[in-house]
This record gives C-alpha cells, structure tokens and sequence, in this order.
C-alpha cells in the first residue's frame, strides 16, 4: 500500500525552498544546526511534534499544511478543522456589519465568497451574466468576467493587473492547485485594450490602486483592504479573509450612504 502522504522530509524541503530560504539561514532561526536540518530532509532523521511546528512557524506554513506536516510524521493535526462554517460566519458577519455604509465582504482561501453585508448585494444588482452569482461564487471570477463587474469597472486594466498579481503571489507562496487554475483561467480572460485610458481616484502619488466602479449611485472610487484573523487555532477561520472597501473622496462616501 501507498503512503497516504509524502516523507516530512520532502515536506519540509518543499516549503523551505518555496520560501526561499536556504537550510543555514531556517537552521539558526529554528535554532537547530544545519546537520539536523539537513538530516530531517533527506529522511536520515525524523522529526518530533515539536520539532515539526517550529520549522513550520519559521516557514510560515498555513494551518492545513501544518496539519498535512504533523500526519506525515505520524502525529495527529494540532488545528482543528471544522466542517461547519456556521460559528465562523457567525463572528465575521458581526464584523462585516460593522463596516457599512462601506461594501465588506469575507473569502475562503480559494476566494469564494463566505459572507457579505447588506451593501454588497446593491453592487451587483443586473449583471449581465447572473449565473455568476450562483454558489458558490468566486469573487475573483465574478470582477473580471465580461458578465460580471468587469464593464462597470472604470480603470480595468489597471484592477485587472493588480487582481492577477496579487493571486500570482498567493499562488507562488502556498502552491495551491485549486488557485493556479484560477489564475489559469483569470488570465484567460478577455482583457481590456492596453491603451485603456486611466481614470485615477488619487492625485498623482497615490498610495493604492483605486477600484473605479459605477453603481445605482453614481461612480465609485473605492480603495481595497484586506484582513485576516491574527491569532486563528482553527483552520477554517485562519483561512477567511475580509475585504472592505472604503471611499477614496468625499463624492463616494456621500453615495455610499444613499446606497446603503
């Protein structure tokens, strides 16, 4: 019979090289000597619990991977996985309420929608291609696709760049093959003519790129932020991003109450 999983010590070499760091530079933070280091990786040497969790919180390793490290050294997973996403969509509606007038809304790790207030809706009311909006959705999918928000969106080249860049980065940082499709598919997509003319939000010097995005209230200049939960021990909830988008001048906060 087949191992259920590949060695830890592929593991661990698999993350440190996608981290880009090298065996000396993980071993003094880890505090171990490279020997040892090199010994875990090559199978010469197993690993023990403790030991598993502290290269895989230098590595910056997700908490299901970190589950995946622990069972493929023959430990049980520290994390607990929750198959129900009800408590945690319990405590991050509290939080995206909280947000209003300004659009928030709550991803997975794949980027399909967990929960939204009740100012989203209003965003994406008369899609063209409504089907978009079926379970689950995938937010990424649902702003570039020519029959989601993609002809509403003012500066699309410039959010398209900034979209498919920021999903590279994920990709390149965890290998997830669900996300590589995605990208696959994102890049896919028709884009728009690369003489598209810009329409920033923000004088020159700007810190962010602005989402330009019209609405049942007039234009909208909207700038994105991301949070995530800082100190998770469960991995559906450390695995749930929010995103809000805040006005970038008055004229959009004023529209953002009547919207809501």
């Amino acid at each position: 019979m087949s191992a259920p999983y590949p060695p830890i010590g592929s593991l661990l070499r698999d993350w440190r090289q996608r981290r880009r760091r090298s065996q000396l530079d993980l071993a003094l933070d880890a505090e171990i000597s490279t020997r040892h280091l090199s010994y875990l990786e090559s199978g010469r040497a197993r690993p023990s619990r403790e030991m598993v969790l502290r290269l895989a919180a230098q590595l910056d390793v997700p908490l299901r991977a970190r589950n995946t490290l622990l069972l493929a050294a023959g430990f049980a997973p520290a994390y607990r996985e929750e198959a129900a996403m009800d408590g945690v969509r319990a405590a991050v509606q509290l939080i995206l309420d909280a947000q209003a007038p300004n659009p928030a809304l709550a991803v997975d790790r794949h980027w399909r929608l967990v929960a939204a207030n009740a100012v989203v809706p209003r965003l994406l009311e008369g899609l063209a291609e409504p089907a978009l909006l079926a379970p689950p959705v995938n937010v990424l999918r649902l702003s570039l696709a020519p029959g989601g928000l993609a002809p509403r969106i003012g500066n699309l080249a410039e959010w398209r760049a900034h979209v498919l860049e920021r999903l590279h980065r994920q990709v390149e940082a965890s290998g997830d093959a669900t996300l590589a499709d995605l990208l696959a598919e994102l890049r896919a997509l028709p884009a728009p003519p690369q003489a598209a003319p810009s329409t920033p939000a923000l004088p020159p010097g700007g810190l962010a790129v602005p989402l330009l995005l019209d609405s049942p209230a007039g234009p909208l200049a909207l700038l994105s932020t991301t949070t995530v939960f800082g100190t998770p021990v469960e991995v559906t909830l450390s695995e749930v991003a929010i995103e809000a988008f805040y006005p970038a001048d008055p004229q959009t906060a004023e529209r953002l109450r009547r919207l809501a």
